[in-house]
């Protein structure tokens, strides 16, 4: 019986492997390399949510010059620092300063970066603090290569020898290099500025340990010292390796076509970009106070909470609720140091970008899902961003005269089209005043900080902010069935389309995006449209109203609202949860449709794959959520509306060692609409989930079939009221 049982054990460990795919094989960072409209993905090398980000220097995927080997990304999409590049040893004269480099046969992987370039090859993977570089030259002289710093200001320091350390500026504070070269360099050249050097080595092939630090050089030495004591490349390319193994392990599927794993694994893979530890074994700098603090716990940041709100900060609430914690506790450590609860948290200090207190929907929405945090100060913060200081896009600092008005009359007053702006906290010429959409947002983002405030028994401004949390029917007309902008006097704006209105009364959308943007009181918003019958008039309406110019004329006035469907834009952040409005309106047989539609034809595997401009993780979270099958559509409150998955098993593991599992019977492209559900053996006539029954583990079997059960999920509805 021995005998028997170790022969079988083995096949059964073979099966089981065969049958389950390595989530590395599929995760591509070249996806959406090169962009429909705007802003392409990075081909991010890093070790998940860690400091060093290594991405070529270029405009996209169809460049093929490269101008930096940046040694760390600051902050997604702004700065990067300290530019290394190899180079051929015949660049005459000063060339060096702003020489670029062709690439052929290059091969990116989350944790490795190979490619040739003229006279050389490269090679880099990444530690967490740290990162470490092969340059192999053609000839058997060796070769040189350029450092340069990319922000601010900064220099070089050269011991003569192998040892290269540097500063690059970044506003108030710096980043910090040492890197050490396994053999002996020459100075070959120096800029006035010392900001670039040109290095010289004898050797064939040489390898180069470095360290990144935001407190000093000595920190940057011991980053390095800790984390690649003297190991090659090939075990710092396993160590990260191992890192994304276990990254996206987290979530394992099966079945499914080619195409649609590479598609998940790399969202997946996107995901972990931010937000970033900064942290510096025990220490950090912080640019809230400009001071390096002690502290054991770990602190990130690099956030923008614009977008990943939506979707990213959900799905790591559920994958790592623990990290998810400390990158709550982080933003309330900038707000102590700082003064305000940070809207976008990047490396170098709190960045006022887009609309909104949307920090208090992700913290709402971590309090409803079991998250442990200082809720008392969260709401200090918060609700002093929400009362105190100004919602103007692109702004911080107190009030400004249309935040008062906001408080006295419960809408954003709009100008009419031509009339000149007069408040000068307004972003102009660009930003404007989106009053439409700030109305609606701060509508949401207030909602949720009532929501910690009744949490901590406080009635009175609980009362106080609920009351503002339904200031968004203030710009509801309904003569127009949608939310318009209104004047100071409280009149309608004329003659505008709302297909066209730009961000004078929206953000980066139209108005049929921001219809939906009440996702905390979705009842009441049924109710300002004539009911339910009519809301899904509306919602049908919103995929095949067509635009009236043409394309070109469109994305003049609204160039985020890509991946347009009728007047839906998946490719921008306020459209995500819209397909699964259904669910709330009793026919999520519509989501079903829809979600494969938009995935099947607005994503791929390949470089032009995203519809949009993917802001670290927030539409790969969309992708990630949509194809196991539900998706968050109110954060703040802790349910999932069931959509249509697209494997037919997706396995959550779950911190506490558990697995919720999702199976999905007889799926396929033609079966993609719920026929029944059981969740732990019993009947499930809801179209959604909470989040502690995905938590508790378990099981969810979705039936599939061909065609719609129009009457599965058409009762019980999931709530949406204020």
């Amino acid at each position: 019986m021995k005998k028997l049982l170790i022969l079988v054990l083995p096949l059964c460990m073979i099966f089981q492997r065969c049958g389950q795919p390595d989530p590395l094989d599929y995760a591509d960072p070249t996806v959406g390399g090169v962009s429909q409209l705007l802003q392409p993905t990075r081909p991010t090398v890093q070790i998940p949510n860690q400091i060093v980000r290594w991405i070529p220097s270029r405009v996209d995927l169809l460049d093929d010059q490269v101008s930096d080997y940046p040694l760390t990304l600051a902050s997604h999409r702004l700065q990067s620092l300290f530019g290394f590049l190899p180079l051929s040893e015949n660049v005459a004269g000063d060339g060096w300063l702003t020489a670029r480099q062709v690439y052929d046969h290059e091969k990116v992987t989350p944790y490795s970066y190979d490619a040739e370039l003229e006279g050389c090859r490269i090679s880099f993977s990444p530690a967490s603090r740290s990162g470490m570089i092969e340059v192999e030259y053609e000839g058997s002289g060796g070769g040189v290569f350029r450092l340069r710093t990319l922000c601010d200001g900064g220099s070089f320091e050269f011991d003569g020898n192998s040892v290269i350390t540097g500063e690059d500026r970044i506003g108030q504070m710096s980043g910090y290099l040492r890197m050490e070269s396994d053999s002996p360099l020459e100075l070959a050249g120096s800029a006035p500025d010392g900001r670039s050097i040109l290095l010289k080595s004898s050797s064939k092939v040489i390898r180069l340990r470095y360290g990144i630090s935001y407190i000093d050089r000595d920190q940057a030495g011991d980053n390095l010292g800790r984390e690649i004591p003297g190991i090659g490349l090939g075990e710092v390319r396993e160590r990260a390796r191992d890192s994304w193994k276990a990254a996206l392990g987290k979530i394992e599927v099966k079945g499914g076509s080619e195409r649609d794993l590479r598609l998940f694994y790399s969202s997946l893979y996107r995901c972990y970009e931010r937000m970033v530890e900064a942290s510096e074994y025990g220490r950090y700098f912080s640019p809230y106070d400009h001071k390096v603090h002690e502290d054991a716990r770990p602190f990130y940041n690099d956030n923008w909470i614009w977008d990943t709100h939506v979707a990213l900060e959900p799905l790591m609430t559920i994958l790592d609720p623990k990290k998810e914690e400390d990158k709550i506790d982080s933003y309330i450590r900038m707000y102590k140091q700082g003064g305000t609860m940070p809207s976008f948290a990047v490396v170098w200090g709190d960045w006022p970008a887009m609309t909104g207190n949307y920090s208090a929907v992700w913290m709402a929405d971590a309090m409803a899902k079991g998250l442990e945090f200082d809720i008392e100060s969260a709401y200090e913060g918060l609700r002093k961003n929400a009362l105190e200081e100004t919602l103007l896009p692109w702004r911080n600092g107190p009030r400004s005269s249309l935040d008062d008005f906001y408080a006295d009359h419960g809408w954003f007053p709009a100008l009419r089209p031509g009339e000149e702006e007069t408040v000068p906290e307004v972003n102009i010429p660009w930003e404007r005043r989106q009053a439409v959409s700030l109305s609606t947002t701060a509508s949401y983002c207030d909602w949720a900080v009532a929501r910690l405030a009744r949490r901590l028994g406080k009635s009175e401004d609980d009362s106080l902010l609920t009351r503002r949390a339904a200031f968004y029917r203030n710009v509801y007309r309904q003569d127009k069935g949608m939310f318009w902008p209104k004047d100071v006097d409280g009149n309608w704006i004329e003659g505008v389309d709302p297909r066209y209105m730009d961000r004078a009364y929206f953000t980066e959308n139209n108005a049929y995006t921001f219809q939906w943007d009440v996702k905390h009181d979705l009842e009441g918003l049924f109710n300002l449209m004539g009911g339910r019958e009519e809301a899904e008039k509306k919602l049908d309406e919103l995929f095949r109203i067509q635009l009236s110019m043409s394309k070109y004329q469109f994305f003049s006035i609204l160039p985020d609202a890509t991946g347009m469907v009728g007047q839906f834009a998946m490719g921008n952040e306020p459209s995500f949860h819209i397909p699964y409005i259904y669910n709330y309106l009793g026919s999520p047989w519509k989501t079903q449709k829809r979600i494969h539609q938009l995935i099947d034809n607005l994503f791929s595997d390949t470089v032009s794959g995203i519809p949009g401009d993917e802001d670290g993780g927030g539409m790969s979270a969309f992708v990630v959520f949509s194809m196991m099958g539900f998706f968050p559509v109110t954060p703040g409150i802790p349910v999932y509306a069931i959509g249509s998955p697209f494997f037919e098993e997706t396995a959550i593991h779950l911190p506490d060692g558990g697995i919720f599992t999702l199976k999905a019977r007889n799926i396929s492209k033609e079966n993609k609409y719920v026929q029944g559900a059981k969740l732990n053996g019993k009947p499930l006539d809801r179209s959604w989930i909470t989040h502690d029954e995905i938590m508790a583990g378990g099981k969810l079997i979705l039936e599939m079939g061909p065609e719609p059960n129009e009457e599965w999920g058409s009762g019980n509805l999931p709530e949406s009221r204020m």
